[in-house]
């Protein structure tokens, strides 16, 4: 039986505990489709990783580029996270793979680019040998409730400038 994981909060690490999940199941050669909402820049090692797990791990994006902020979002913006919601339903049905990661959805569902009504039907469309993963701050109650296993992400501290080291936020 697939479970439902959802990694929520604001404080930093919800799509790194994803790619954990993800690592521990491509160590046990189970298939794990990531599809990142909001995200395009491929500079990343979670992107730039793919071709060395293949065929095990596939990631794919959908996301204008460029960092736009949560206020400057707009129909292409709803556009690409429905295309992404389309898309994770047709890898359900055609890769059943034992690990789909949504990676940011929850994001994309705070700034009302999906209707959660949505996105709980795919997720009673998952296969049972399916575990699903949502992150992104703000989850709604509605998947909150949904999830099997919930995780608040809670910042306590952080630098004063911002960090982006290689290979560990990015």
């Amino acid at each position: 039986m697939g479970y439902v994981y959802l990694y929520t909060g604001t404080g930093a690490g919800k799509t790194t505990n994803a790619l954990g999940l993800a690592l521990r199941s491509i160590g046990h050669k189970h298939k794990v489709v990531i599809i990142q909402f909001l995200k395009w820049w491929k500079n990343t090692g979670e992107y730039k990783i793919q071709k060395m797990l293949m065929p095990y791990y596939e990631i794919y994006q959908f996301g204008r580029k460029g960092w736009h902020g949560l206020d400057n979002l707009n129909e292409r913006d709803k556009k690409l996270a429905y295309k992404a919601l389309r898309f994770a339903e047709k890898i359900l049905k055609e890769k059943k793979p034992h690990l789909l990661v949504l990676d940011e959805i929850n994001l994309a569902l705070y700034c009302k680019l999906l209707d959660v009504k949505e996105v709980l039907k795919l997720l009673d469309k998952v296969p049972k040998k399916t575990d699903v993963v949502l992150t992104g701050r703000f989850a709604p109650k509605e998947l909150i409730d949904r999830a099997d296993f919930v995780n608040e992400i809670v910042d306590i501290k952080h630098l004063k400038e911002m960090v982006a080291t290689k290979g560990i936020q990015y």
